[in-house]
């Protein structure tokens, strides 16, 4: 309790956004029975004020008056737009609270933790598994040679047929080459037998 007039506990209080707040307002004992107000600064039309029973409350603001030198003020869940400055009051007197609201924290959503069974403990190789496991390796590397082979095979028959398909014209083209040639050979050869045959017969003429 105060001497006289009125004060606030803290005169500047803050919050989350969703959150709630309670701001104490101080009076002295001569304003006991006064109405008590909360008014938002510059807007008198938002006061807010005790009935006989000292106390109000609505959806977002409750006001509880004990009657022994103190009342309360609490925002039920702070907006944003809460953010102003306001007054407690009691008779004609007043006290400024400031309000101030803040952003409510972004909340990184966290991930269960997954829990595992219990896994059986590996077992040691030892001889005896590893000539259990012998066959089954054995047969595996002898399908892999067996497919690495017929791969191979078709490969090679494959580059054969190219090879052989790219090997008989280049032949035909040779052996026309050759027929050309030994065709204009003979040619050669039946115009000198011609022309010697000429000559032979001028001779005989002549003798």
């Amino acid at each position: 309790m105060i001497s006289a007039g009125m004060s606030a506990v803290n005169s500047m209080m803050s919050g989350a956004e969703g959150s709630a707040v309670t701001i104490e307002c101080l009076y002295s004992e001569r304003y006991r029975e006064s109405e008590k107000k909360w008014c938002r600064s510059g807007d008198w039309r938002s006061c807010l004020s005790t009935g006989s029973d000292g106390s109000y409350e609505d959806s977002s603001v409750a006001i509880r008056d004990d009657r022994t030198g103190a009342f309360t003020v609490t925002f039920k869940k702070l907006q944003m737009k809460d953010t102003a400055w306001y007054w407690c009051s009691a008779g004609q007197q007043k006290t400024a609270v400031h309000v101030l609201v803040t952003p409510q924290p972004t909340t990184v959503p966290t991930v269960p933790s997954q829990s595992f069974p219990d896994l059986p403990p590996a077992k040691p190789i030892t001889r005896e598994t590893w000539s259990s496991h012998s066959p089954m390796l054995a047969s595996v590397v002898v399908c892999s040679s067996v497919i690495f082979l017929a791969v191979v095979a078709i490969l090679a028959i494959k580059f054969w047929r190219l090879h052989k398909s790219d090997r008989v014209p280049r032949d035909v083209e040779e052996m026309r080459a050759k027929f050309s040639g030994c065709s204009r050979e003979a040619g050669d050869f039946q115009n000198a037998a011609v022309l010697f045959l000429n000559k032979d017969s001028q001779d005989v003429h002549m003798y």
